[in-house]
C-alpha cells in the first residue's frame, strides 16, 4: 500500500511522487520538518514546511485507513462471509465513512427489532415482500403466524418484516451513499432556545431562532451553536428536507403498486427516522465540527505565529512593571539578557496614591541600573501607569512601551517560573515575564502553553489533540526560523530547536552552568547524549555568538562549512571578507559550487546566508502610543478616530486595543470596501491600525470599531 501512498498524496498537493517519497524517507529517518524544509531541499524539490506537514499528516491518516480495512477484513473473515467481491470493495474503500459502510452489515449488533424479527422467523417474511410480486400479502403473512416464537397476528408478522426491511435499508451501502450525499448538499441546521433558557442563555440570544444551510455555516457559528448545545441553553436539530431522503428511497426500493409497496414506503420511513437520519446526523455533525476546529485551529496557530514573529527590541536594559491599583504596581530591573537585577513595589494609584514617592524610586531605578526601555503591562492600571511614565522627564531617551500581559500570569504561576525563581512570588516572576516580552516576544512566550496567551477562537471546544499538534508545530516552526543563541536560551526555548527535544535541552543548559559557554557547534558534541543525528539536525539552527568560525553565528549548515571555504579559497580571501565585502561575494558563480550531495537551492541559500548571517527575520520595533486622555470605555464617543493594536483575529473579525482596558471588535464587514473572506487578508497580529468607534454599549462592554469609516473621514 506504501506506493499507492505516495502517488495519492502527490495527487492531491499536486507535487512530484518522488517529492513525497523523499520527504517520506526524510521523516521516517527521524528528520524535523524545519530541517527537510531548509537543509534538504535537493532531496524535496523545495516543499516548504506548510506542505512537508501535509505530506506527514496525510501519511498517519493513510495509515490509520488501513489499520481499519484490515481489521475490518479479518473480522468479516473471522465471520467466514468474506467473498471475493465484498474483498475488493473493501480494499477500494479510500475513506473511513466507505468502509464503515461496507462494514455495517456484519458489525457485530446488540439486540435491534430486526435481529428480534429475525429470531422469530420472519426473514423469509422480509425478502417476500421486498420482491413486491403480491397484492394481498397478508395473506402470504398468516403462514407465519407462530404463538411459540410469538407472532400472534398478521399484523404482528408484518411489523416484524418492516423492521427486519427497515434495517436492510440502512445497511445499504449505495443508500448510505446518496443518503450521505443528500446531507451534504441540503442538511439545514436549525437552532432554537432550550425551554426556560432565554435570560440564563443570553449570550446565544443570536442562535435562539436560526436556520441556515449547514454547508454554508462558518467555523465560529458552528462551534458556538455546538457550546450552546452543549451547555444546555440550545436545542439543534441538523438534517435535509424529509421528502428528498425519502424520495431517494422510494426511487430506489419500490418497484410496483401494491399492498407489498405500501408495506415497504413504511418501512423506509421508519428505516430513515430511527436509522439512517440519526446515524447520518451524528456522521455530518462530526464532519462540520472537524471542518470547523480545522479552521478554528488554523486562525489560532496563524495568530500564535504572527504573536511569537513580533518584533524584538532586542538587547536592552528593561525597567517593567505590572501595574495594579490597591496591591500596587510590581517594579522589577532586568540586564540585557533578562537577568533580575532588582524588584520592589510602588503606589502610584488609589487608594494609597503615593505619585510622588513613585516617581522619584522609578527616576532612581532608572539612573541605578542604566535602564534604556520601560514595559509597561496592559493589564489593570496599565494605561494610568503609563500616562504617569510619559510624564516623567529622563536624562536621557527612554522608550516606553505597552505590553500585551495575557498568559503572563499563567507563566509566573507556572513549575518553569517556580524553579527559575524559587525565592519570588508570582508578582514579581509576572513583572519579569512582561520585561522579556519586550526584549524577545519569542523567547519569553515558548515558556507559556500556547493555549494561555489568549489569541485563540473557541480554542476550549475544539479538538484538543489536533490543537496542540498545531500549535507545537507553529512554535517549532517560529523558533527554528529566527534561530537560538545557544549560550543564552533557556532550556524552554531549546526544546523546540529541530532534534533537541525536552531531555536533550536539560542537558545542553547543565553543560553550560557547568562548564561555561560553548565556544563553537562542535563543542555541542560534547554535551552527554547529543549524538550525530541530534547534532546533524539541530546545529544549523543554533548560533554561537564570538565563535572563532563566523559561520558559527549563522544559518550556514555545519555540514556546508567546506562549501563556503571553497568559495573563499577560490577567490583569495577568508571567510570573515566574504561575509563582510559583497563585491568579493558578487565574483562567485554558484554553479560552479553544485556537486551530486549539494544542489543550486543550497548554494544559494548559502549565498543569501553570507550576505547577512543570522539575520532575524522578524520585523524591526516600532514605537506605538494610543490616545492620550482615553483610558477607558467611557471616554469614548461615536465617531471618534483612534490608534489600536490588533490583539486577536478570528474568522468574523479582529479584535483592537484602544487602551481602554477592552478591546472593541472590527468585524470582517467593517474591514474594507471590498468583500473579504478572512480578515487575516487584511490585518496581522500586533498591528497598528488606525479605527473609529462605530458603537459603544457600557453595560456589556462592547466595542464596536470599523477600519473602513477610517478611509473615508
Amino acid at each position: 500500500m506504501r506506493e499507492q501512498y505516495i502517488l495519492k498524496i502527490a495527487k492531491e498537493i499536486n507535487v512530484e511522487n518522488w517529492q513525497v517519497q523523499n520527504t517520506v524517507d526524510l521523516l521516517n529517518d527521524g528528520a524535523t520538518v524545519p530541517f527537510v524544509a531548509r537543509y534538504r531541499k535537493e532531496a524535496t524539490g523545495s516543499l516548504d514546511e506548510l506542505q512537508i506537514m501535509k505530506i506527514r499528516d496525510r501519511i498517519e491518516q493513510l495509515k490509520e485507513l488501513d489499520n481499519r480495512r484490515e481489521t475490518i477484513l479479518n473480522t468479516i473473515e473471522e465471520q467466514e462471509k468474506l467473498t471475493p467481491e465484498l474483498e475488493k470493495l473493501i480494499r477500494k474503500a479510500e475513506t473511513m465513512s466507505e468502509l464503515e459502510d461496507l462494514y455495517l452489515p456484519y458489525k457485530p449488533k446488540r439486540k435491534t427489532r430486526a435481529t428480534i424479527a429475525k429470531s422469530k422467523g420472519l426473514e423469509p417474511l422480509a425478502k417476500i415482500v421486498m420482491s413486491q410480486k403480491y397484492d394481498d400479502i397478508e395473506s402470504q403473512a398468516r403462514r407465519f403466524i407462530d404463538d411459540e416464537k410469538g407472532v400472534d397476528s398478521v399484523e404482528d408478522a408484518l411489523a416484524g418484516a418492516r423492521d427486519i426491511i427497515a434495517e436492510w435499508v440502512n445497511e445499504n451501502n449505495s443508500t448510505r451513499s446518496k443518503i450521505r450525499r443528500l446531507f451534504m448538499k441540503k442538511a439545514v441546521i436549525e437552532s432554537k432556545v432550550a425551554k426556560d433558557k432565554e435570560d440564563e442563555g443570553k449570550k446565544y440570544e443570536n442562535y435562539f431562532e436560526w436556520k441556515e444551510l449547514l454547508m454554508r455555516s462558518p467555523s465560529h457559528r458552528i462551534l458556538a451553536m455546538f457550546r450552546g448545545e452543549k451547555e444546555g441553553y440550545l436545542k439543534l436539530k441538523i438534517g435535509p428536507p424529509a421528502d428528498l431522503a425519502l424520495d431517494i428511497l422510494e426511487r430506489q426500493f419500490i418497484r410496483a403498486d401494491n399492498d407489498s409497496a405500501d408495506h415497504i414506503y413504511d418501512a423506509l420511513t421508519d428505516s430513515y427516522k430511527r436509522l439512517l437520519h440519526p446515524s447520518m446526523e451524528t456522521e455530518i455533525r462530526a464532519l462540520v465540527k472537524e471542518k470547523a476546529d480545522e479552521y478554528a485551529i488554523n486562525v489560532f496557530a496563524d495568530n500564535v505565529r504572527q504573536l511569537l514573529m513580533a518584533a524584538p527590541l532586542g538587547e536592552k536594559r528593561v525597567l517593567a512593571i505590572d501595574p495594579g491599583f490597591r496591591t500596587g504596581c510590581k517594579v522589577v530591573c532586568l540586564d540585557k539578557q533578562g537577568k533580575l537585577l532588582h524588584n520592589e513595589t510602588i503606589y502610584p494609584h488609589p487608594p494609597q496614591n503615593e505619585v510622588k514617592k513613585a516617581i522619584n524610586k522609578i527616576h532612581q531605578l532608572v539612573n541605578t541600573y542604566h535602564i534604556e526601555a520601560i514595559a509597561i503591562g496592559n493589564g489593570t492600571a496599565g494605561r494610568e501607569t503609563e500616562n504617569m511614565i510619559r510624564r516623567m522627564r529622563f536624562e536621557k531617551d527612554i522608550i516606553a512601551v505597552m505590553v500585551n500581559e495575557s498568559g503572563a500570569s499563567v507563566y509566573s504561576a507556572s513549575p518553569v517560573a517556580r524553579e527559575e525563581f524559587p525565592e519570588y512570588d508570582v508578582t514579581v516572576r509576572g513583572a519579569v515575564s512582561i520585561g522579556r516580552r519586550l526584549m524577545d516576544p519569542l523567547a519569553e512566550l515558548v515558556k507559556i502553553d500556547p493555549k494561555s496567551i489568549g489569541v485563540g477562537q473557541y480554542q476550549h471546544d475544539v479538538n484538543q489533540n489536533a490543537l496542540a499538534k498545531s500549535l507545537d508545530d507553529t512554535v517549532m516552526s517560529c523558533v527554528n526560523s529566527v534561530g537560538v543563541q545557544v549560550n543564552t536560551a533557556s532550556k524552554e526555548l531549546l526544546k523546540y530547536v529541530s532534534g533537541i527535544g525536552p531531555a536533550l535541552a536539560k542537558n545542553i543548559v547543565d553543560y553550560r552552568n557547568k562548564n561555561g559557554a560553548f565556544n563553537s557547534r562542535e563543542d555541542l558534541k560534547k554535551v552527554p547524549r547529543l549524538g550525530g543525528k541530534a547534532f546533524e539536525q539541530a546545529a544549523g539552527f543554533l548560533r554561537i555568538r564570538n565563535s572563532k568560525n563566523p559561520l558559527d553565528q549563522s544559518a550556514v549548515h555545519p555540514e556546508s562549512y567546506h562549501v563556503v571555504m571553497k568559495m573563499a579559497k577560490n577567490i583569495g580571501c577568508s571567510i570573515e571578507d566574504l561575509i563582510n565585502n559583497e563585491e568579493l561575494r558578487k565574483k562567485i558563480n554558484p554553479q560552479d559550487f553544485v556537486t551530486e550531495k549539494t544542489g543550486l537551492p543550497t548554494i544559494k541559500d548559502i549565498m543569501e546566508e553570507l550576505a547577512k548571517p543570522g539575520r532575524d527575520p522578524r520585523e524591526k520595533f516600532g514605537f506605538f502610543e494610543f490616545e492620550k486622555g482615553i483610558q477607558s470605555i467611557n471616554d469614548l464617543k461615536k465617531g471618534m478616530i483612534l490608534p489600536g493594536i490588533v490583539t486577536n483575529i478570528t474568522a468574523f473579525g479582529a479584535f483592537v486595543d484602544i487602551g481602554v482596558h477592552q478591546d472593541g471588535l472590527v468585524h470582517i464587514s467593517k474591514m474594507a470596501h471590498k468583500f473579504i473572506s478572512d480578515p487575516a487578508e487584511i490585518v496581522k497580529l500586533n498591528q497598528k491600525v488606525k479605527v473609529m468607534v462605530a458603537d459603544i454599549d457600557v453595560i456589556r462592554k462592547r466595542i464596536q470599531l470599523s477600519m473602513k469609516d477610517v478611509k473615508e473621514s
